[in-house]
């Protein structure tokens, strides 16, 4: 297993940083964000020292996936949110701020629980034609 030891969250993992671990087993771990955005917000990482998505080994990404219904639906029957964003942040221009993958558990109570994603609408810039070739641009790296 790799671990960078500059890396907090591999400090988590090793036992160096103590956190309040909501689930764990050989392949990842699960524990409560020291900065809540709501209550009940999470972190799921692989053990495995991942950067981002980029780097993220598929079968690692299958395996946290597996695991992400789980801990979603644990959330959800613990707090009984209205919805919850999954959230995944890849490089400093996306906000990502610690270097090891990680998947954020938002749960959302509601339009006023402090947390405020935004996403603009762009859709009046992009035409029908534009959106057929961003797809076929993108695909041809698949």
């Amino acid at each position: 297993m790799t671990h960078d030891s500059n890396c907090i969250f591999c400090k988590i993992v090793s036992g160096d940083i103590p956190a309040a671990v909501v689930y764990e087993d050989d392949r990842c771990l699960a524990f409560a964000d020291l900065g809540q955005a709501t209550k009940g917000h999470t972190l799921l990482i692989p053990k495995d020292h991942q950067e981002n998505i980029y780097e993220l080994e598929e079968d690692t990404a299958a395996y946290l996936f597996k695991m992400a219904p789980r801990i979603a639906n644990a959330i959800k029957t613990e707090f009984e949110p209205e919805g919850m964003n999954l959230i995944n942040n890849n490089g400093k221009a996306a906000s990502q701020s610690v270097f090891h993958y990680h998947l954020h558990f938002i749960p959302r109570y509601g339009t006023n629980d402090g947390f405020q994603p935004s996403f603009e609408d762009n859709s009046a810039q992009y035409t029908s034609e534009d959106l057929q070739l961003i797809a076929k641009n993108i695909n041809k790296h698949l």
